[in-house]
């Protein structure tokens, strides 16, 4: 191989007129070339006769067909033809790379790589990457002389814009591959449009006929002002050929092609294909099996895509449903605190004022008993019953108070023994009813005296003078309400102690990047991306009301809502921002970190 040759054509002027020229396999093979001509002058004729030389001679290359052209080398030579189109011998995509640089460097393999059918460019140009890249890394090892050849070269390392990375892969093969054994030709119509460090860089390059004014100045630049003016007068199939192992710019008439031409121009006559050699069915039956791995790939991860949907579409109406259920469990509530407050009260302010009816004197406990009935004071829990409570005040200002002789409230309250033979002497009560019907005075004045205990804001008993004049009924209604207060604080306080550090720095992170999705706040707050243990912390958060579902997935920090949930809404916007803070600088330090 050392000194071998191919011939490729004859000299078509000058003294050296008919004489034949021969280019040296070893440079074709191994070095950097460029062809080009205007459409019709030649060019792709010129690259099938070296390329059908070279297969001649038991030599494998691979072909980069961009216009679906070099099929017709089939009609000789036993070439495996892949790309996208049906009458590819295999339609290929980029997983099948590693194995059509195996079949061209180890098997000797002539292959087309045929991309003109791929409707999407991305698609083809990441075909041809990934092939370049397995030649160039399979060759750093074998270290044998093959040639790529690329059509319209310019689509891939154009002269303006950046490189893409197929273009950039190319660039390296010519650049780094002549070391390793790796060729590389590209064909253009257009010499402006092709990047000038490849041009440059080239150890033989081809020009055919030119008439563009911008690719005749590349002529000029390359070769000289004379050829510039030459090139465009050349007839189809000559060139001016200049190359590393020659001193001379020869006008060469390159032969024509052997095979069928299958980018000649069509024209009136019949078209008819000719007979195409097969290629054997074992390298078929390799790259079939690839592809049907990927089928099989794809398939398997469309089967899992919609399992994933479907299980999404699950968990999505999951969460609607558990959002429909915290709702209609808050409306219960409410529904249910809305009754409570319509026929009792809370249990703190039934004991409050338990104590305070328990200090009433005598008179008023026997008009109580007279007035409910005996034997009913208490309800089933040991407590006044709501209409007991709230006929009181009322009897209070109609009844009179002790008699003169009467017992002091202290000793009537230490003797249980006089208090249940008043209870139980029916004539005692009708003693009381007459004394009262033959005094109406008395019951008059004891109306005067107890309307004299009503303040003007209506409230029943002494103003305080050390609470600015407020009532005893007010401060016990205030003491309530603070005592709800800390009831609520206390609860939500134990709900967020409860849960686990990654829970309580989820809700943090709710608090400063939300609304977020379950595993991003479980990945902030330094959990793993795993679905299940993310939704499970956040259930945690969403049964204690500490967040909320805003939709698409996402949550939200919701212990202000929950704070005035708690408080039915009585509590001011201020004492609902007071209440947070305490919570959050005592249980979620870092919440903005």
């Amino acid at each position: 191989m050392a000194n071998e040759e191919i011939t490729v054509g004859t000299v078509s002027d000058g003294p050296d007129e008919g004489d034949t020229v021969s280019l040296p396999v070893v440079d074709l093979l191994t070095g950097r070339g460029f062809v080009t001509g205007k459409s019709g002058s030649g060019k792709s004729n010129s690259a099938s006769v070296i390329a059908e030389k070279l297969l001649d001679r038991g030599y494998a290359l691979l072909v980069v067909d961009i216009d679906g052209e070099y099929y017709g080398l089939k009609e000789k030579y036993e070439v495996l033809h892949v790309g996208a189109d049906e009458e590819c011998d295999i339609q290929v995509s980029p997983e099948h790379a590693e194995k059509i640089a195996s079949l061209a460097l180890e098997n000797n393999i002539p292959i087309i790589l045929d991309v003109s059918s791929y409707l999407d460019e991305d698609e083809a140009a990441e075909l041809l990457t990934a092939v370049a890249r397995q030649l160039f890394a399979k060759e750093k090892k074998l270290k044998k002389p093959f040639l790529l050849i690329v059509e319209e070269v310019h689509e891939y390392i154009p002269e303006g814009g950046g490189l893409g990375e197929c273009g950039r892969m190319l660039i390296k093969i010519g650049k780094r591959g002549r070391k390793h054994g790796l060729g590389i030709t590209g064909i253009s119509q257009r010499p402006a449009d092709v990047k000038k460090d490849f041009i440059t860089q080239c150890d033989w390059l081809c020009w055919h006929r030119l008439t563009w004014k911008n690719d005749t100045q590349v002529v000029r630049r390359v070769l000289s002002g004379e050829y510039a003016e030459a090139v465009e007068s050349l007839d189809d199939g000559e060139a001016f050929v200049r190359s590393d192992w020659s001193e001379k710019i020869r006008p060469v008439q390159f032969d024509r092609k052997q095979t069928f031409d299958a980018g000649a121009t069509p024209g009136l006559d019949d078209f008819e294909r000719p007979d195409l050699k097969p290629v054997s069915t074992d390298l078929v039956s390799e790259l079939e099996q690839i592809s049907e791995n990927k089928r099989q790939r794809e398939a398997e991860i469309e089967r899992l895509e919609r399992k994933l949907a479907d299980k999404e579409a699950r968990i999505e109406k999951l969460e609607r449903d558990l959002a429909d259920a915290r709702d209609l469990s808050r409306m219960a509530d409410q529904f249910a605190s809305a009754l409570f407050d319509r026929s009792g009260r809370s249990r703190v302010q039934l004991e409050s004022e338990q104590q305070t009816l328990d200090a009433y004197p005598m008179t008023l406990r026997d008009v109580r008993g007279r007035s409910i009935g005996k034997g009913t004071p208490r309800n089933g829990n040991g407590y006044l019953n709501r209409d007991e409570i709230e006929i009181l005040p009322s009897l209070s200002e109609s009844e009179p108070e002790a008699a003169p002789n009467s017992k002091p409230q202290s000793e009537t309250e230490s003797d249980p023994e006089s208090e249940a033979a008043s209870d139980s002497n029916p004539e005692s009560e009708a003693a009381s009813e007459s004394e009262i019907d033959a005094n109406p005075d008395a019951e008059n004045e004891s109306v005067d005296e107890t309307s004299d205990t009503t303040n003007s804001d209506g409230c029943d008993g002494d103003l305080d003078p050390e609470t600015d004049g407020v009532c005893d009924d007010e401060k016990d209604r205030r003491a309530d309400e603070e005592d709800d207060e800390r009831l609520v604080v206390q609860r939500i306080r134990r709900s967020i102690a409860d849960l686990d550090p990654v829970a309580r720095e989820m809700l943090a992170r709710y608090r400063s990047d939300g609304p977020i999705s379950p595993v991003d706040a479980h990945v902030a707050a330094g959990g793993s991306g795993e679905r299940m243990m993310s939704y499970w912390r956040n259930s945690a958060l969403r049964r204690a009301d500490l967040i909320t579902h805003v939709g698409r997935g996402q949550y939200a920090y919701a212990l202000p809502e929950r704070i005035a949930a708690d408080h039915d809404g009585r509590l001011p916007p201020e004492e609902v921002e007071n209440c947070v803070a305490r919570i959050e600088n005592e249980l979620l330090p870092d919440v903005d970190g």
